[in-house]
Formats: structure tokens, C-alpha cells, sequence
């Protein structure tokens, strides 16, 4: 592709059709696309389906490509994949599961936090594709990076990850059944297939909430909930939450009190509760022994005016 090719844009009348899991949709996939509001994505997300290389893709389309448009684009396989726009609801749990792990990696700081678009480039062989590769950028909603990881992230001045994470979450996308599939299947594939050991998969509508650990087979698991609903982290060891929660989203001081979440959530609000509960008791012991001590004295004047009336 020559220079001048790679810097013009197709226009849009020309633009290539919406893709999925690097293949061209068929009229009755667009068809549904359109009607569920995602459609139009040359509104919002003109080179969605557009194949590039991985040298144009970082060259000019991993940033914000579009001088007024706020849309990111991943990179999987040679295609342009827009990342689908978020709900309030959506927003909201991944805001309360972003805090979560904040909470744990302050109190136990083994791994680093990879958002804000940043892309994860990983390639791994697959011999069902032209290429022998699967290769992708994606920019996980949360990626986990232990510290022990051989492709350390930490301190670095790098806008991407060339590694792969230990975990992943992503908040599923759900405005069509093509999104869905992505995140349930695709990418559920790709992330196994590149060794991420743990995917978590959050929704907000509960449709599609699921926990996976990568087995010994090279598949993935799924993570149940014990007897009380709580999800447990072999990754991060000690990061646990309860199921329900992610629908709940209680509020941190509430989880504080929580023996599920009290290893690590707010643990200074903890230490002053049991500070101020003892300082409380110490005036309680306080206030009656001078209550004892007020009684006896009473006792005791007592004791004088009754023998002083006796002895007049």
C-alpha cells in the first residue's frame, strides 16, 4: 500500500460492510445492526470493518483517529473494530468493579492495572488461518498485570502492552447479537488461546455474566460461586466478591464492614471504627467507675450524718 493510499480515507459511500470476528456481515447481520441503533457507524465510527495492517493500525488508527469523533479502535486480525459505546448501567458496574481491584492492589500491590484504551498486542500461532497467527490489539476494559509477569508493564513510558495479561474483564457489549458473541465467544477464544488466565466477563443485565479460569487443557473453566455466591481470584490471591454485588454495587463503607471484602476495602476506615469502638469502652469503664466511686462517696456522707445523729 503505498503512502499516499494509506493517508486517504475511503469515502464513506465506499466504505467497506460492518465485519464480525474478521468476516463481512451478511444483509440481515447489517439489517440488525441498524435497527438496534448501532448501525449507523459511519456516524460515530467511520473505518469500523476497514482492514489495515498492524503498521498502518499503529501509525494511524490506535489513538483518535477522527479530528471530531470520540471513537477507539481495536485491531483484530487486520481489521478495524470500533469498541462499542457504553451505557450508564455498563459504566456503573465497571466504575464499582474497577474500585474493587483498586481497593486490593493498594493493599496488595503485586500487579499493575492496564485502562484507558491502552491496547494489549498479542500473537499467538493458529493454524486455521491464512496468516498462522491470531493476532490482535485490543483494549481491554481492565487488564491485570502481575509483577511476576515476563512482560513486565510497570514504570514503563510505553502507550501499549506487547504481553499478555494475567486477567482481563471486560464489560460485555450488548447493543446487538454480534457484540454479544465477541465477548462471549471471540474474544473468550483469543484470550485462552494467548495464555490470560483468568477472563471475567461483567454484565449489567446478568445475561451473560461469567467467570473463567484458564485450565490445564488450554480452556477455558468456568469459576463458580461457593455456597454464599462469592467468586474467588487464583490471580490475584485474597480478591473475592460476591456475585450479587455486581448487580448491588454496595457502597464501600457498607463492603468495609463486610467479612467478604474487610481484608481489603478501606481498610484504614476499619482500623478507626475499632480505635473510636475502644476509645468508646474506655469511657463507658471510664464513666462507671466514677459512677461507682460518686455512689460510695454518697454512701459514706450518709454513713456521717446518720452517726452524727446519734451521737446527738
Amino acid at each position: 500500500m503505498g503512502s499516499k493510499e494509506k493517508e486517504r480515507d475511503v469515502p464513506r459511500n465506499q466504505e467497506k460492510p460492518l465485519q464480525s470476528n474478521g468476516a463481512a456481515l451478511s444483509a440481515g447481520q447489517v439489517e440488525g445492526e441498524i435497527s438496534s441503533g448501532l448501525g449507523n457507524r459511519e456516524n460515530w465510527a467511520p473505518a469500523h470493518g476497514r482492514r489495515v495492517s498492524l503498521e498502518e493500525y499503529w501509525e494511524k488508527w490506535y489513538g483518535r483517529p477522527h479530528a471530531h469523533i470520540d471513537v477507539s479502535y481495536e485491531w483484530n486480525n487486520g481489521i478495524l473494530e470500533a469498541k462499542p459505546l457504553p451505557t450508564y448501567q455498563q459504566t456503573k458496574q465497571y466504575r464499582w468493579f474497577f474500585g474493587l481491584l483498586s481497593f486490593y492492589l493498594e493493599v496488595n500491590p503485586i500487579a499493575t492495572i492496564l485502562c484507558l484504551e491502552t491496547g494489549a498486542h498479542m500473537s499467538v500461532p493458529d493454524e486455521t488461518r491464512p496468516s498462522g497467527q491470531w493476532e490482535v490489539v485490543f483494549k481491554p476494559d481492565i487488564g491485570i498485570i502481575r509483577d511476576d509477569n515476563p512482560a513486565a508493564w510497570r514504570d514503563t513510558e510505553e502507550h501499549s502492552y506487547a504481553g499478555v495479561c494475567d486477567m482481563i474483564v471486560e464489560e460485555l457489549s450488548d447493543s446487538t447479537t454480534a457484540e454479544v458473541r465477541r465477548d462471549t465467544e471471540e474474544k473468550r477464544e483469543g484470550y485462552a488461546r494467548a495464555g490470560v488466565r483468568e477472563y471475567f466477563i461483567l454484565d449489567a443485565k446478568d445475561r451473560n455474566m461469567h467467570f473463567y479460569r484458564l485450565g490445564a487443557a488450554g480452556n477455558y473453566d468456568e469459576i463458580g460461586p461457593d455456597a454464599e455466591g462469592v467468586i474467588r481470584s487464583q490471580v490475584l490471591p485474597g480478591f473475592q466478591f460476591r456475585r450479587e454485588d455486581l448487580l448491588r454495587q454496595p457502597a464501600h463503607a457498607e463492603m468495609a464492614r463486610d467479612a467478604v471484602y474487610a481484608g481489603y476495602v478501606m481498610p484504614d476506615l476499619q482500623v478507626a471504627e475499632i480505635k473510636a469502638e475502644k476509645a468508646e469502652k474506655r469511657a463507658d469503664t471510664e464513666a462507671q467507675r466514677a459512677d461507682s466511686a460518686e455512689e460510695a462517696l454518697e454512701a459514706l456522707r450518709a454513713e456521717v450524718a446518720r452517726l452524727r445523729r446519734q451521737g446527738s
